[in-house]
């Protein structure tokens, strides 16, 4: 008699969250467009990046965070997630991250509102303690790049500087504004 439990079936809950995820993505992706479902993506990355600030702040006793924490915070929440995340490098006016896996596995090829996720949690974290972010996924894995490339940059730049600002997506401390962000609750593993 075949046994239904223990089959190799390759069904584990990570599995299952990642393949939950990518075809919510893949539904919107095909009923609202890719800008659309990056849209209802980021308000999803956004609450979850305030979630991620208030929880690394509070076990750290801090109210803000420095750049170089700022950086850590990105790379050790997605390093706990499974992203083989690493710092390439930081200065007063950009950090730049690297990954060579995602969390989302395999899952996240093709389905770039996914990555909406990266640059909302990043800019959020960024912009609550360092006043402003704009997040630039210059290589993605979900664009088929063997790894990702983060570049969250720290100053707005002018309109003339040369340096193409409409590129990425800009985040700004809004934490003083009443009323118009959702209230942080905790992020559990």
């Amino acid at each position: 008699m075949n046994q239904v439990v223990g089959a190799g079936v390759g069904v584990e809950r990570d599995v299952f969250m990642r393949t939950l995820l990518r075809e919510l993505a893949t539904s919107l992706e095909s009923v609202v467009g890719l800008q659309e479902a990056s849209g209802y993506i980021s308000l999803v990355g956004q609450s979850v990046g305030l979630q991620l600030n208030d929880t690394y702040t509070r076990a750290l006793s801090l109210d803000k965070l420095s750049r170089e924490q700022v950086a850590e915070v990105m790379v050790d929440f997605k390093q706990r997630i499974g992203g083989d995340f690493h710092l390439i490098e930081q200065d007063e006016e950009k950090i730049v991250l690297g990954s060579r896996s995602c969390p989302f596995g395999e899952q996240v090829k093709g389905r770039e509102s996914m990555c909406m996720l990266t640059s909302n949690m990043f800019g959020t974290v960024a912009a609550r303690n360092l006043g402003y972010a704009r997040v630039d996924l210059e290589e993605t894995i979900a664009r088929g790049a063997t790894g990702c490339r983060v570049v969250v940059h720290l100053v707005p730049q002018p309109e003339d500087s040369g340096e193409n600002s409409s590129l990425g997506r800009e985040y700004f401390d809004d934490s003083g504004l009443v009323g118009r962000v959702p209230s942080p609750g905790p992020v559990t593993g």
